[in-house]
């Protein structure tokens, strides 16, 4: 991870892009990621003993916390996961064991490792498909090169008998077939230069067809190709917290039953397109080394990775002693195991989970941070609170944003040929109306953006493909005239009030 040139200011700045508001949020994650960098620079013995400041976000759904956490791994590419607390349980309960967040992520940043690597050698990858394609379309034509007549027919004698003839008092060979007759009742043979006239023009069908492949012109060619068997093992082991932390290899175990042997290979039927993305993805995954590819994984998950665990405050129990608040005390104290440092085991090795940067958060309605268990609390030392947002935060969102559904919206009905503009008064409309929703219904944060604008534009996509080059004005009046003053379903809005 290379993160020198990103800076503090530099993360808010590129945080911006993408999420309106919560200043104090950006940045101390921002600070959180630079001190990343900084542990990188120190002496091996010094950066062992310096732990992340986890950080607990505190807000209402929908104001931020999610793509904040989702943003900063993005700018750090690093290896990053979202899960949420309530679906893990006390090792004894049903669910999920703690433990199985930092094998999830292992298995993300392999993917990861995986995907940059596959990058890297996508030339030789290119080449190697291409070579592979092209035999298999040589094949369908008849134009394989175990088909080529040999250029010189002393090297071939399974063709026939090989005779030296006198040819203007020059002895040159000619292959005689065997059992092959002319008119006058004699053998008769195919002379050097035949069979090199034969290999040329083979030859030059093959440069006709690679040409072809090169143009496109032969994408939609059926052909037939030996691709690796990639379905999953017909062995499955179950158990509640999966074969890895069970101890269990079932590739093993496969080898071992008479299952296993190494890759298989089936021939498929495919469109040369198809055949070729096939391909080129079993060359890359060829050309990969994966023990590079867990080596360095292993490194960015224990270094870099992120885990955002969402909901913690579903795991705070209440005040009875029974009931499905039995095991949330000790789902804490199963998460403070990982947050404070474990080695947890994986199929790529054992994983140290001392410096993986937790970021949790919940919206505490009924609960406060400071029911947490205590030493769990003290494992996030950063805290910020993010705030709800404004009627101008909803119309800074519509608008700011790099990826702003009005731009979503422009671009998806832009494939209709049908251009749609929002004035400033038709988008202040939307921002109230939404703003007014979450004030009456319930508060769901700049989701509820989403609900009204697939509202207000629902009719309008429905008729998209008979609209195709008109132009469509949102502005206050349009808005009025679709939503009144209420961004939800009036029939369903007895369901949510």
């Amino acid at each position: 991870m290379d993160t020198e040139s990103l800076t503090p200011e530099e993360i808010v700045h590129r945080l911006d892009r993408h999420i309106v508001g919560q200043a104090k949020a950006k940045r101390s994650v921002a600070v959180a990621l630079r001190n990343r960098w900084r542990r990188r620079q120190l002496p091996y013995e010094l950066a062992s003993e310096i732990y992340p400041k986890n950080i607990l976000l505190i807000g209402p759904t929908g104001v931020g916390k999610t793509e904040i956490a989702r943003r900063l791994a993005q700018l750090a590419k690093a290896p990053f996961l979202k899960v949420e607390a309530s679906k893990y349980s006390e090792v004894g309960y049903h669910g999920r064991d703690v433990e199985s967040m930092v094998r999830d992520l292992t298995e993300m940043a392999i993917s990861m490792v995986r995907r940059e690597k596959s990058t890297e050698v996508q030339e030789k990858a290119a080449v190697a498909a291409q070579h592979r394609i092209l035999e298999a379309l040589f094949g369908e034509m008849g134009l394989s090169e175990e088909e080529d007549m040999p250029m010189d027919p002393l090297l071939d004698p399974s063709s026939g008998e090989v005779q030296f003839v006198s040819d203007g008092g020059l002895w040159r060979p000619v292959v005689v077939p065997q059992g092959a007759e002319d008119e006058t009742g004699g053998d008769k043979g195919i002379s050097a230069e035949e069979v090199q006239a034969r290999h040329e023009e083979r030859e030059q069908k093959r440069q006709e067809v690679r040409a072809q492949f090169d143009a496109g012109k032969l994408d939609q060619e059926i052909i037939f190709i030996e691709l690796r068997d990639t379905k999953s093992s017909t062995l499955s082991i179950t158990g509640p917290q999966g074969t890895d932390a069970m101890g269990i290899d079932a590739e093993a175990l496969q080898e071992l039953w008479g299952r296993g042997g190494g890759p298989k290979f089936k021939t498929r039927k495919l469109t040369v397109k198809e055949a070729h993305k096939a391909v080129m993805e079993e060359e890359a995954h060829a050309l990969i080394d994966e023990d590079e590819v867990i080596v360095e994984a292993l490194d960015r998950v224990q270094n870099d990775g992120i885990l955002f665990i969402d909901e913690i405050d579903k795991v705070i129990g209440g005040d009875g002693s029974s009931g499905p608040d039995v095991s949330r005390e000790g789902v804490q104290r199963d998460l403070l195991t990982v947050v404070e440092g474990c080695t947890v085991f994986t199929k790529y090795g054992d994983v140290d989970s001392s410096h993986i940067l937790f970021l949790a958060a919940g919206a505490f309605h009924f609960h406060k941070p400071s029911e947490l268990i205590p030493e769990l609390q003290g494992r996030f030392p950063v805290r910020v609170a993010l705030s709800d947002l404004s009627e101008e935060d909803f119309l800074r969102i519509l608008v700011e944003p790099a990826n702003s559904l009005t731009q979503q919206y422009k671009a998806l009905l832009s494939t209709e040929k049908l251009e749609l503009t929002f004035t400033d008064e038709g988008l202040a409309q939307i921002a109230a109306v939404a703003f007014k929703a979450n004030k009456t219904t319930q508060n769901i944060g700049a989701r509820r953006l989403m609900t009204t604008m697939e509202r207000l534009l629902e009719q309008i996509s429905y008729e998209a493909p008979e609209m195709a080059g008109q132009r469509v004005v949102i502005d206050k009046a349009f808005v009025q005239e679709r939503l009144g003053d209420a961004g939800d379903d009036p029939d369903l809005i007895k369901y949510m009030v």
